[in-house]
């Protein structure tokens, strides 16, 4: 991905059919690695398809991937660290929004390590209303398995040492911005 480090983005999911899911209005890139970009939002507005807004409670680390479908966003809370993890295309910047299609499936991870696969109806609902194609299916299920093992390993992002680095890096990306430094 084009992006550079402390540039201000958009941030656009489509659904399969091109329709728009969901937009945040602005996530800072605190790095860019080969095959991914990590990007905080904070008090971002976000805009849902139906036209509700609502605001971030919190900064969430959040990780978009060019080479796997899907993204991992970690929300820093009093009670720890929380993940929501978005089975998609994987991510993209095309100058204006890292985007990607957003595929039903979301695993939820507590501070202790659990997690649930949320939306399963969902995904069965739009995958026929939708006409996913077979091959898609496959790398859903194939992705999904690979984030689970990911998950339950604590590879990264999933270890509180390496998302805790990141939000450093954002405290100190916003210390210096705001002192001019």
């Amino acid at each position: 991905m084009d992006l550079k480090i402390g540039d201000s983005v958009f941030v656009q999911s489509y659904k399969h059919n091109g329709s728009l899911h969901r937009t945040w209005s602005k996530a800072l890139v605190i790095d860019v690695k080969e095959d991914f970009a990590v990007v905080v939002t904070d008090h971002t507005w976000v805009v849902e398809a139906d036209g509700r807004k609502w605001l971030t409670k919190e900064p969430a680390i959040c990780f978009y991937y060019d080479n796997h479908w899907f993204n991992v966003i970690s929300m820093i809370r009093k009670a720890g660290i929380y993940y929501y993890c978005n089975i998609a295309s994987p991510s993209l910047f095309d100058g204006e929004a890292i985007k990607n299609i957003d595929y039903d499936l979301d695993v939820k991870i507590f501070p202790d390590k659990t997690y649930l696969i949320l939306d399963k109806n969902e995904y069965e609902y739009h995958s026929e209303k939708m006409n996913y194609p077979g091959n898609i299916r496959k790398i859903i299920d194939d992705e999904l398995n690979y984030l689970l093992e990911m998950i339950e390993s604590q590879k990264d992002p999933f270890n509180s040492t390496y998302i805790n680095n990141y939000i450093m890096k954002y405290f100190e990306m916003n210390y210096e911005k705001e002192n001019g430094d």
